[in-house]
């Protein structure tokens, strides 16, 4: 008999308990997916800043080698400024970054230093891509390499892109990333803490290299994107509690009365 009067009270708690589980559910995944939408937009307002910025920098004069940034923190205020420097290459130093994509196509970015003119520092050029061969990618494109004095026209630029390796390749002519600090320590050469897009030019031609080099802030798209998934499904989690929770049960006891 006791426990038979204690059974209705015990459902009543779970009942309880099961709508205190879900309404915290609830309130978590909303809160969780307002979040995650409102950081997307964040990015695709930071990534509309830069392409802002990338504009404005773009319209500035080109700087030449006095100009340039002597420190990382003065290099991330010139990045995207428009560069003319003269200097010679030092093709014995050419380092090509595998795995790298361009219009569509595997191959290399092809890095090299370049001795700036009456200056004793080095500024490494990302000079462009050359596509791999799809049988051996040890078989590397003979690029013309200009010798003497060059002119070499481009924009400031972040140091090339990093990508996942399994083992780090921090030496040999090719390599999956490329360290300014740690080249420069393996090379002894006092680069700048910079690295440089070459544009195409007079200069460039017929060295077999493409420059169609990607805009960093194209994809902002794809965070309004994101940004809408999050809101929706913040959206559906808050009504389909309003229904379950709050308008289906009181609808069904109204049909009752």
């Amino acid at each position: 008999a006791e426990l038979s009067a204690a059974l209705p009270f015990a459902m009543a708690l779970s009942a309880k308990g099961r709508v205190a589980v879900t309404l915290i559910a609830t309130l978590i995944g909303v809160a969780l997916t307002a979040n995650l939408g409102a950081w997307q937009l964040r990015r695709a307002a930071q990534k509309v800043a830069l392409q802002v910025a990338l504009e404005s920098r773009a319209k500035l004069s080109p700087l030449a080698a006095p100009e340039l940034a002597r420190t990382p923190e003065q290099v991330e205020a010139q990045h995207y400024r428009p560069v003319h420097l003269r200097g010679q290459w030092l093709p014995q130093r050419n380092v090509f970054l595998e795995n790298r994509q361009m219009n569509g196509r595997v191959g290399f970015y092809l890095v090299t230093p370049l001795q700036l003119e009456g200056r004793p520092e080095l500024v490494l050029v990302q000079r462009g891509f050359v596509p791999r061969d799809l049988r051996d990618r040890t078989l590397l494109p003979t690029i013309a390499t200009p010798p003497g004095t060059v002119e070499v026209d481009g924009h400031i630029a972040p140091k090339p892109s990093r990508l996942y390796e399994f083992a780090p390749s921090t030496s040999g002519l090719i390599r999956q990333n490329l360290d300014l600090g740690e080249f420069a320590l393996e090379t002894g050469l006092p680069l700048s803490p910079l690295s440089v897009l070459q544009a195409d030019s007079a200069s460039t031609a017929g060295d077999g290299l493409l420059r169609q080099w990607p805009r960093p802030a194209v994809d902002v798209q794809k965070h309004y994107g994101y940004a809408f998934q999050w809101f929706a499904l913040c959206a559906l989690m808050a009504g389909l509690y309003v229904w379950f929770q709050l308008v289906r049960p009181r609808w069904k006891r109204d049909a009752r009365t």
